[in-house]
């Protein structure tokens, strides 16, 4: 009998470089990488993934882009994702919490401006050139709404609409349905030149922090924990400066 334990032991021992190696090679060769990414990440984390796939061979990443709080819910009810890019601490706290995820980074910060249509034409410079117009915000659950709740505290001015997300707030400017949104500064530049971004002291106290992590649960962790390591990297910083986001 001591002598079967000692062979089934070596035997073990054995194996486990090759079951480790094997789990490299497959990170390495192949898989998909799920990634829950706050909407204001869009544009930032589609170049992002561009650059992950062309530097592991057969990746895909997927990306479910939408409120943070949405994000949080659906990850703490169970929904199979391997990393979580939050554009706030809290709704990532919750996910932590939850025990769906542990040891979050910081890699990005993030600003409100205020979105206006090209040239500017009812000639806003600040926060108190708002009254008498309509203008829209996010929904104070997501980051960008509870941003602009703090912004907006004390002014006595109130949105005419109150949108899910920040894709969503903005987009009610373009279709022409309010005179203004309050946005992320990332949003108005990825609006081009169809959108003027108006920054607004007010916004410095409303800087939104956006954490990352990969998850407990993740299907594929050696990928979601590259991937998380990549939105930490100067390539991929490099991205996201682009877009008028911040460095932690």
């Amino acid at each position: 009998m001591r002598r079967k334990t000692i062979i089934a032991a070596a035997a073990a021992l054995a194996l486990a470089p090759l079951a480790a190696c094997g789990n490299g090679a497959e990170a390495d060769t192949g898989g998909t990488v799920t990634v829950f990414a706050a909407a204001s990440l869009t544009e930032a984390f589609t170049e992002i993934g561009a650059q992950f796939e062309a530097e592991h061979d057969g990746v895909k990443v997927e990306f479910n882009f939408a409120g943070s709080s949405d994000l949080a819910a659906q990850i703490t009810e169970g929904a199979p994702a391997d990393v979580f890019a939050s554009a706030d601490e809290s709704n990532m706290d919750k996910v932590v919490e939850a025990g769906a995820a542990a040891e979050p980074e910081t890699f990005a910060l993030n600003q409100l401006v205020i979105a206006v249509p090209e040239g500017n034409p009812d000639g806003v410079t600040g926060l108190g050139d708002l009254a008498g117009l309509d203008f829209a915000a996010c929904a104070t659950e997501v980051p960008c709404g509870s941003a602009a709740q703090t912004a907006l505290d004390g002014t006595g001015l109130t949105p005419v609409t109150y949108e899910a997300d920040v894709k969503s707030t903005l987009q009610r400017l373009l279709l022409g349905e309010v005179d203004a949104a309050l946005v992320y500064r990332t949003d108005a530049i990825a609006a081009g030149t169809d959108v003027d971004g108006i920054e607004f002291p007010e916004s410095a106290a409303a800087l939104n922090t956006y954490p990352i992590a990969a998850l407990e649960d993740a299907p594929n962790p050696e990928l979601a924990a590259a991937f998380a390591a990549h939105v930490l990297s100067d390539d991929a910083q490099s991205v996201l400066e682009t877009a008028g986001f911040q460095r932690p």
